[in-house]
């Protein structure tokens, strides 16, 4: 077991980063103080703490909403996100010239082996979860196990270093674990020392998770107070790492990003302050309070404790109203809100015309979607296809070599290609264009078309565009020809018995004839 000392324990690099972490930590937190807090609680806080909720729901609402459609056209629930493409010459030294049909079912078949996966590990309610936190927080550290489904951090439990070029180069998690859930070897060690002589299984100790990058490769180790837990070491190809540092808004030579509600703070800390004045203003302006003249006939005493309808002694100029008459004040501001709630709309994509209820929303809307976020986030979307999806998407392969439920293919030679914006939603592109080339090919005639169309390849290819298995479905190259083989025997079989009885009609005038010879013309007895 080996024992990180001075600067090397993670504690302790734990804590030299975090300072470069905190001034993005404090954005997060305000930015979630004005939309929802909970996505970034204060220090210190529990599972007692109360939250002071903002006067004003349309930022939350617009978080909420964005959220939900980054994650409709992220990971689309009709279709997978992703198309797995092979260079040409790797098809060729593989299969040869005429399997390209073939090859495009077979990758569709893994397409949609991993978009299974993703329904089986659950991997929709923690991206949703992540995908809030990259909008008001800006960072987000997301791990996909092998076994289990997808677990995400916030960046008060993480830090992270990055290279020039934003590669990860470094990433620290800090979590609080019993003591009763460490190892044996562990628990014993930590016994031992000065500091830790009152310690009970329920004690919490703070647990550490190392990422570093080594050469082509992530290492990985867990850490307690110094001790190397064991069995925690091991290590990921850099593309298939579990670990995924993401930011919604990158900044060239910073470590951290910055969140979507950061850019439109101004706006949102406007409308909270004349949400929360006039909320306040009115409950004011509501207060009606009673007045007697000092010097009056009038009692005050008389006048509280009086019926509705009674009759009292006084003098009704003695009495006057005290009321809040600021009604154009709350007017302007009104009006302002209204301006501000548009802006924000906008922003938020609040005023979308797509939005309906549907138990399926249809691939065209999921591509009128990502070309609205792509128009509207200027490019952000995009920047999460290559920052998220590209990785889960090496993953999910990743694990379904390592389960054997993908075939071995060469280094290299399968990409995953993620297509956004104008060309969402993958192969469903491919059937537009087999579409309009059959369309082109019209004016050629039928039996042009069926002389240069080689139609098993076209059907699927067909098949592998439409996101549907034709393995059983559409007859193999063998059945057709076992088909055309028992045809062509069964139409011989009926040409010899044909044969056999024009034979046996041409015979039979000749044999009565012989007959009537033999017996002289005369019947038989």
């Amino acid at each position: 077991m080996n024992y990180p000392t001075g600067d090397q324990t993670a504690a302790k690099q734990y804590e030299d980063m975090a300072r470069d972490r905190d001034v993005y930590l404090s954005r997060a937190r305000d930015s979630a103080s004005l939309t929802i807090p909970m996505l970034m609680p204060p220090s210190g806080h529990s599972s007692s703490t109360v939250y002071d909720q903002p006067y004003s729901s349309v930022a939350a609402r617009g978080v909420n909403n964005l959220a939900s459609k980054l994650l409709m056209t992220l990971l689309p629930p009709n279709a997978p996100f992703f198309r797995l493409t092979i260079d040409d010459f790797d098809l060729q030294e593989l299969a040869g010239d005429d399997a390209r049909g073939q090859a495009e079912e077979a990758l569709a078949r893994i397409e949609r082996s991993a978009a299974q996966l993703i329904e089986a590990k659950a991997v929709r309610v923690p991206a949703h979860e992540a995908i809030k936190q990259l909008i008001v927080a800006g960072n987000v550290l997301t791990y996909l196990p092998k076994d289990g489904g997808m677990k995400v951090y916030r960046l008060d439990r993480y830090v992270c270093k990055r290279d020039t070029m934003g590669n990860l180069l470094k990433v620290i998690v800090k979590e609080e674990v019993s003591f009763e859930a460490l190892p044996d070897m562990v628990r014993k060690t930590l016994m031992d020392q000065p500091d830790y002589n009152n310690i009970t299984p329920e004690t919490e100790v703070d647990l550490f998770t190392c990422i570093r990058r080594e050469g082509k490769k992530m290492m990985v180790h867990q850490e307690v107070k110094g001790i190397m837990i064991p069995k925690s070491e091991g290590s990921y190809p850099i593309a298939r790492s579990p670990w995924m540092a993401l930011r919604f808004i990158s900044v060239d030579g910073e470590n951290y990003g910055r969140g979507f509600v950061e850019e439109y703070i101004g706006d949102i800390k406007s409308l909270e302050s004349l949400t929360t004045a006039i909320v306040e203003g009115s409950a004011a302006a509501a207060k009606v309070l009673f007045m007697v003249r000092p010097n009056g006939t009038t009692r005050a005493s008389v006048l509280a404790n009086s019926p509705n309808g009674g009759i009292v002694t006084g003098d009704a100029n003695d009495v006057s109203t005290l009321q809040l008459d600021k009604f154009n004040d709350f007017r302007v501001a009104q009006e302002t809100i209204v301006q501000i709630t548009e802006r924000l709309s906008a922003a938020f994509l609040l005023n979308s015309s797509i939005t309906r209820n549907a138990e399926r929303v249809t691939a065209e809307e999921i591509r009128y979607m990502a070309q609205e976020l792509e128009t509207a986030l200027g490019g952000i979307y995009s920047t999460l296809s290559q920052e998220f999806q590209l990785p889960l998407v090496n993953i999910l392969l990743y694990l379904m070599q390592k389960e054997g439920k993908m075939p071995k293919f060469p280094d290299d030679a399968i990409k995953p290609q993620i297509v956004t914006g104008l060309e969402a939603l993958g192969r469903g592109q491919d059937l537009s264009k087999l579409s309009s080339l059959l369309e082109y090919l019209q004016p050629l005639g039928a039996e042009t078309i069926q002389k240069y169309l080689n139609v098993g390849d076209y059907i699927d290819r067909l098949g592998a565009s439409l996101g549907i298995d034709t393995q059983g479905l559409i007859k193999s190259e063998d059945q057709l020809s076992q088909e055309q083989q028992a045809a062509q025997e069964e139409q011989e079989a009926a040409m010899q018995q044909q044969q056999m009885a024009d034979m046996a009609k041409g015979a039979a005038p000749a044999m009565a004839k012989g007959v009537m010879d033999y017996t002289g013309g005369q019947p038989t007895e």
